[in-house]
Formats: C-alpha cells, sequence, structure tokens
C-alpha cells in the first residue's frame, strides 16, 4: 500500500500505485500510531472525489473528476476524533489543458506516484462536531 522512510518525526511516505490516497494515509497513520500532524504532497491521480460545505445548508456537495491529473498541492492535518485518525485534506488537481481544480479532499485513486511527507506533532488534537458551522473543528 505504501513505503516510507523516518527522520525523525518526520516520515517520507511513498502511496503505492493505484491505492486510493487517503485511506493509504489513514492507514499509514494509524500504523504509525499518528493522531497529530501535518500533511504534504504531490502526485498524480485519475479519479479524486472533492467537497464542498454549502454553509447555508451545512451539508458537503461532492464533485467526482474522472481524469488523469497532476497534483500540484495535497496539503492536510492529521487529528482524533473517536479514537480514530481524522484527516482533514485540501488537494489541487492540474488537468491535460493546465486549468486547476480543487478543494476539500474526500478521495481519489493514484495513477502513477504519490510523494508525502507526514510531520508528526506530540500534542493532542481531537475533533468535535460544532452545530453552528456542521463543522468537526479542533479540540484543544
Amino acid at each position: 500500500m505504501y513505503s516510507f522512510t523516518q527522520d525523525g518525526d518526520k516520515f517520507v511516505v511513498s502511496i503505492d500505485n493505484h491505492q486510493e490516497l487517503a485511506g493509504a494515509i489513514a492507514a499509514f497513520c494509524k500504523e504509525q500510531g499518528i493522531l497529530a500532524g501535518e500533511i504534504s504532497g504531490i502526485g498524480a491521480v485519475n479519479t479524486a472525489t472533492l467537497r464542498f460545505l454549502d454553509p447555508g445548508t451545512k451539508r458537503y456537495v461532492d464533485k467526482t473528476f474522472d481524469e488523469q491529473m497532476e497534483i500540484s498541492s495535497l496539503v492536510g492535518n492529521i487529528s482524533e476524533k473517536d479514537g480514530n485518525v481524522y484527516l482533514h485534506l485540501h488537494a489541487n488537481f492540474g488537468r491535460r489543458d493546465y486549468t486547476v481544480i480543487g478543494g476539500h479532499l474526500l478521495c481519489a485513486t493514484i495513477n502513477g506516484a504519490c510523494e508525502l511527507v507526514v510531520t508528526r506533532f506530540h500534542c493532542k488534537m481531537g475533533r468535535h462536531f460544532d452545530e453552528e458551522t456542521g463543522l468537526n473543528l479542533y479540540t484543544l
């Protein structure tokens, strides 16, 4: 699913081709016991589902893009909710015509490569549901 090397609290991670990105990151964090941290990366996918929160309805609107795209930027944070790894990921994807789409990343399938840096934090970063915003916000 992935390979990695470690330098202190930093992990350089390569997600295997054809793996689902968010699931692979979550599995890596669970295996390494990372419940607080940050993620950055680049790579390529052939499908990605992005989410947009409509603040009026407090509901996510999902849209799937089925095409080869470059991950020009993947950023996010790692926290814990209900004892489990909780990822909050945003991504920008470069398309064949050099336009870019981006937003909250729900899922994506690697098609080529995906190279990440994961940094572990040594603090507690939990999540709780906030009724006003409809979001799972930090509990620090």
